[in-house]
């Protein structure tokens, strides 16, 4: 009994431990994107050729923090799957190691790619509909909260949509999910995932079916890398049966 309590707490000391150095990283970050953030506040102007607007001097606070937020999350990315990494590194077997240390860096590209996916493709199609809807009605003129709240809302969630693939073959690695549960959750998977386009989009019906489409779809392409990891491990314990067997008939 003794021995399982002293498991458990060096367990929760290794946790506690990854989870501060995680916590650092994001501190970092945040600094670092706080330092930069008349930078990347240029760059996340795009194309609009006038200053954005501010209703009160809490708004500027409000976009220096979210802009620092992005930033934070971005950079702590790779540095806190690399601590999740070394936390679960002793359950898992040598073969299990080198694979899911691979998972790490594409974690981080794939992250930066579905922002990219989201601010180069979505935000601009869907922004560039919703000002072409109201033109002949409305003097177009954004305030700094609106404009990143909805660029937020437009980025963000194809940055974590992005790692669900790799998310699913690391866990089917893992031997945790494999493609027959992914297939089996696939229509509350769809449904979930409307509910999440029409939370992050504006609320018209191509917005959300702008946004929907590319979120079933990297559901989808998840459900086929399962399927290929899922059929290669196998594959891979069948050829360890098989010389298991061997062996045991020549001795």
């Amino acid at each position: 009994m003794d021995d399982k309590e002293l498991n458990l707490t060096e367990h929760l000391d290794e946790l506690r431990k990854r989870l501060i150095i995680s916590a650092l990283a994001f501190i970092l970050f945040f600094i670092l994107g706080m330092v930069y953030v008349n930078e990347i506040y240029v760059f996340f102007m795009g194309n609009l050729d006038y200053k954005l607007m501010v209703l009160g001097p809490s708004d500027i606070i409000w976009i220096y923090f979210h802009i620092a937020t992005v930033i934070a999350v971005t950079g702590t990315i790779p540095i806190a799957a690399w601590q999740i990494w070394l936390f679960v590194k002793p359950a898992l077997k040598p073969g299990e190691r080198k694979v899911t240390l691979a998972y790490i860096p594409a974690l981080f590209f794939l992250f930066i790619g579905g922002l990219a996916f989201g601010y180069f493709f979505i935000f601009p199609n869907v922004m560039s509909f919703l000002i072409k809807l109201g033109n002949d009605m409305f003097t177009t003129s954004f305030t700094a909260d609106k404009y990143f709240s909805f660029l937020i809302n437009m980025t963000l969630p194809f940055g974590v949509a992005f790692e669900l693939p790799l998310v699913s073959m690391f866990l089917t690695t893992l031997g945790i999910v494999n493609p027959y549960k992914l297939v089996k959750l696939r229509k509350y998977a769809y449904f979930i995932l409307v509910i999440v386009a029409s939370m992050i989009s504006p609320p018209e019906f191509i917005s959300h079916i702008s946004v929907a489409i590319p979120l079933i779809l990297i559901y989808e392409i998840s459900v086929l890398l399962s399927k290929m990891v899922f059929k290669r491990m196998k594959n891979k314990n069948s050829v360890q049966d098989f010389n298991e067997e061997i062996e045991l008939l020549n001795n």
